[in-house]
């Protein structure tokens, strides 16, 4: 099934893809990776989530800000690309939780992204990850995660 058909399946519309607050860029390639700068749940919205997991927000919260999240990733390689149907494989997924000091469900709100990957992109979207946990994050988003992606024809 091709990656627009589960989306339309899933019920999923990918916002539009925002651009870097900084002096970087979204998306680099290199040979047949891209690397996507780290996004957020906040999708260039002035009322974004705003907090720390463990504190104003719990892990099903955290788990729907890194699905969010995940939309906003997709939007940005479909931007590079022109289509998600170049992507061959999702490499790897890293995320950072602003959290507070006790919390230890980092794991479970990544997943988030996680599952939505492996929706979208069934067996291809299973990937390497890892994730940590921050006392701050910028503009005190709940969760940024960074990407990398396999893609034909660059």
């Amino acid at each position: 099934m091709e990656v627009q058909s589960r989306l339309d399946a899933l019920g999923l519309k990918l916002p539009a893809a925002t651009n870097p607050k900084g002096s970087y860029t979204n998306c680099v390639r290199t040979g047949n990776l891209l690397y996507v700068s780290g996004k957020g749940p906040d999708g260039g919205r002035s009322d974004a989530p705003r907090g720390k997991l463990g504190q104003e927000f719990d892990v099903q919260q955290g788990y729907e800000f890194a699905r969010a999240t995940g939309l906003d990733i997709l939007a940005a390689v479909e931007k590079e690309l022109g289509t998600l149907e170049k992507v061959t494989r999702v490499v790897k997924l890293q995320g950072f939780v602003n959290a507070t000091d006790d919390f230890e469900r980092h794991p479970a709100v990544l997943d988030g992204c996680s599952d939505l990957m492996v929706e979208v992109f069934g067996s291809k979207g299973v990937h390497a990850r890892s994730v940590f946990g921050a006392t701050s994050v910028r503009g005190n988003l709940p969760i940024i995660i960074d990407s990398i992606f396999e893609c034909a024809e660059l």
